[in-house]
């Protein structure tokens, strides 16, 4: 089990973890913190899990992980930020943890736009972890934000997850195990850095537009509100993290949310 202790003792940064909660088992970790977060639970408090019982990522799907083997956390945000900028803090986490796998691994990740890191292997896409977002607002400013990142670490080929883009770790990647407390050590720093950067205005699009495979690329996109299916070519995505996609009738479609099938 990951120790919140040594954890604390290791940190160099003072912005997050200086309140760590771990459990054995959750019902979810992002539903444990909210609770937290309502009862005035400090900015930065960090939550980790070695098991969720029913972990989810968009749109309410199971995230399920063998337990021990996975980074299962949430972490704690109270910026003083308009609505529209929530979606900073997906971009962050996103790109913290792509940085954070290649400082402690080597691999190359990539991002599936809007939340999923992924692996591209034998010329096909591997999802290894997604980011999961939740906000309380008043008066059309953030009151919290909860930021829940799931990776897949040591988890064995049998054992994957079935999803709808198929799954992979750092463990079927490597051949070997990963330690998880170095890992999540370099991913609150990484997430560190980019918070603060963000706090004093510098916005995280353009690293995270750098890493997404989306882009350039066709694309079929559907659950985006009450439109029909949008068919186009990926063009980018403005400072709010929204996709901009050219459709075949030579629109330019803004996608706040959606489903996103890579057709190239």
């Amino acid at each position: 089990m990951i120790d919140a202790q040594e954890i604390r003792d290791n940190l160099q940064i003072h912005s997050l973890g200086q309140h760590i909660y771990t459990y054995q088992e959750v019902q979810s970790t992002n539903d444990l913190l909210k609770d937290l977060a309502q009862q005035g639970e400090p900015a930065g408090t960090l939550l980790l899990a070695e098991y969720q019982r029913q972990g989810k990522g968009r749109r309410n799907r199971d995230w399920l992980a063998p337990s021990g083997s996975s980074l299962l956390l949430s972490l704690l945000f109270r910026p003083d930020w308009p609505i529209k900028q929530a979606n900073w803090l997906t971009m962050i986490a996103s790109v913290a943890v792509v940085r954070a796998i290649y400082v402690e691994t080597g691999l190359s990740a990539a991002l599936k736009w809007p939340n999923d890191i992924i692996i591209s292997r034998d010329g096909l896409t591997w999802k290894i972890g997604g980011i999961l977002l939740e906000s309380e607002t008043r008066l059309n400013r953030l009151s919290w934000v909860i930021l829940g990142i799931g990776l897949n670490v040591n988890i064995p080929e049998d054992q994957l997850p079935q999803t709808s883009t198929p799954a992979t770790s750092l463990l079927v990647e490597l051949g070997q195990k990963i330690q998880r407390q170095q890992l999540l050590l370099r991913l609150l720093h990484e997430i560190d850095l980019l918070y603060s950067s963000s706090d004093s205005g510098r916005s995280p699009q353009p690293a995270w537009n750098a890493l997404l495979m989306n882009i350039g690329q066709p694309v079929y996109v559907t659950g985006a509100g009450n439109r029909s299916p949008i068919s186009g070519i990926a063009e980018g995505t403005d400072n709010w993290g929204r996709l901009l996609v050219r459709t075949n009738k030579g629109n330019l479609a803004t996608i706040s949310a959606g489903d996103v099938t890579l057709r190239g």
